[in-house]
């Protein structure tokens, strides 16, 4: 099962409809509960980073019975120090954005913490492109 949904820059009503989405696709296909809950994390995270900082962009999910990839993709200003991203706390958001509570520099930080493979290319005033897959480990094993 692939899923796709277009993201659009500062969409604040409609972010996090695609990860809700995901997640009840994850349900209905029996996914452990954990592996729900990390791409729930995972989606949401890069959902929101595409509202935030991109032009527009795409999530997609893609469902396999032993794993989740997510990807997502935009168009936007991309990101000239990865690893500086990747610090917890380490915001671009504009200000406005933060005094809705958004943009407090976990992003990029959540997203590795809860996926198990992460990949993530970006190329100034093109974009990025984010690769992330979560094992389905199920109980017991």
């Amino acid at each position: 099962m692939e899923m796709t949904f277009d993201v659009k820059s500062m969409d604040f009503k409609r972010a996090g409809e695609a990860a809700a989405k995901i997640k009840k696709a994850l349900q209905l296909v029996g996914m452990e509960i954990d592996t729900v809950r990390r791409a729930v994390i995972v989606a949401y995270e890069a959902e929101m980073n595409i509202v935030i900082h991109a032009r527009q962009g795409t999530l997609t999910a893609k469902v396999h019975p032993d794993r989740l990839e997510i990807e997502a993709n935009d168009e936007g200003p991309g990101i000239p120090d990865i690893d500086l991203a990747f610090q917890e706390g380490y915001s671009t958001a504009p200000e406005h954005v933060r005094e809705m509570g958004f943009g407090a520099g976990m992003g990029l930080p959540n997203i590795k913490r809860f996926s198990d493979e992460l990949e993530i290319e970006s190329k100034i005033d093109v974009g990025t492109q984010l690769k992330t897959i979560i094992y389905n480990q199920t109980s017991g094993e």
